[in-house]
């Protein structure tokens, strides 16, 4: 005899299609990572990037420009023209006065003018011009900050760089020789050595910016032994290639004119400098491109790729333990009722 037993109407079998569930531990974790990487996505955003975009305070660059142009030649004492001109900026950060500032970076300016007979020079004072300066900026903003020895008191949104996230707009550069702003205009966009790049153009209409003791017939005053002449300045066209990202000059051209007129003069009595078109080096443009593919690429990848990253892989992680915490969790038993019918037996 034997006993065949059919299913109670209460049975409930246990059916598991796809194999085993996952231990409810390891479904926890894969929801705890991808819940992580969701907080983590817009963090790394809106707290690391702008933490990561700032000037540096250890800085220590050289730029070269180079053009033709006339120079005035103390040993003729007469202007010459078609002379190689050569202006050496270098640029060194004070990592002392920056972290004592608590927020600037304290950047140290020596620019230096010179002709193929002064260089290469062993004092940068035996140059034709030698003008050493402190810039002071915000970390942050690239904003003039007043403090730790700056010198001279400048103003303006851009100098030796752009700030971080440059628009497409006009900025207010400064102008060290002029000692005051410059509007440059955006004029669209550029490539150098194969990098895009946004480009800037402005020029300086002629302007007294200064004084300096000459003999007198330098200006035309022969019947004086020394004048105070007055110091003339004007700037045939700035042209500036910026990295959108960064703000670092990527190329830089200058057309200098800087003349002496007597006092109270009306027109120029001696060219001092003037040039055309000075421009960086080819070594100076293919170590600023470098330079911004490097920093900028940075700045994308915690900015922009693994923000996106993060926040995808977090949101997949996230539906996956969720589902496997669901599917996971034990069913509770069905209780048996005393009404329920027993098997019948077969013989």
């Amino acid at each position: 005899m034997r006993r065949t037993a059919r299913p109670s109407p209460d049975h409930h079998p246990s059916s598991r299609p796809f194999g085993p569930h996952p231990p409810v531990a390891f479904s926890l974790v894969i929801l705890g990572v991808g819940t992580f990487l969701l907080v983590l996505a817009p963090l790394l955003a809106w707290y690391v990037q702008p933490r990561a975009a700032v000037n540096p305070i250890d800085i220590d660059t050289t730029a070269v420009y180079t053009g033709t142009g006339s120079v005035f030649d103390l040993e003729e004492v007469r202007t010459v023209p078609g002379q190689k001109i050569t202006i050496t900026q270098r640029v060194r950060g004070d990592v002392t006065d920056s972290e004592r500032s608590g927020k600037a970076a304290v950047w140290d300016v020596a620019t230096s003018v010179d002709t193929d007979k002064s260089l290469p020079a062993a004092d940068p004072h035996d140059a034709l011009d030698f003008t050493p300066h402190r810039w002071v900026s915000d970390r942050r903003t690239n904003r003039p900050v007043h403090c730790c020895g700056e010198k001279p008191y400048i103003q303006g949104e851009a100098y030796l760089k752009f700030p971080f996230d440059v628009q497409k707009r006009d900025y207010r550069w400064w102008d060290n020789t002029l000692g005051a702003t410059v509007t440059l205009q955006y004029r669209g966009e550029k490539k150098v050595r194969g990098y895009e790049g946004y480009r800037f153009t402005g020029s300086v209409p002629a302007t007294k910016n200064g004084t300096r003791l000459v003999p007198g017939a330098i200006v035309d005053e022969t019947n004086r032994p020394q004048v105070v002449a007055e110091e003339w300045y004007s700037n045939h066209g700035i042209e500036l290639v910026v990295d959108q990202a960064t703000g670092r000059v990527l190329y830089a051209q200058t057309g200098p004119r800087q003349t002496l007129r007597a006092p109270g003069g009306k027109k120029d009595a001696a060219v001092l400098l003037d040039s055309r078109k000075i421009a960086f080096t080819a070594d100076t443009q293919e170590f600023a491109v470098e330079q911004a593919k490097k920093d900028s690429g940075q700045l994308r990848l915690v900015g922009r790729t693994l923000p996106v990253g993060a926040a995808v892989l977090g949101f997949a992680l996230a539906a996956v333990g969720a589902v496997l915490v669901a599917r996971g969790r034990p069913q509770r038993p069905h209780p048996q009722t005393s009404g329920s019918p027993q098997a019948p037996l077969t013989m």
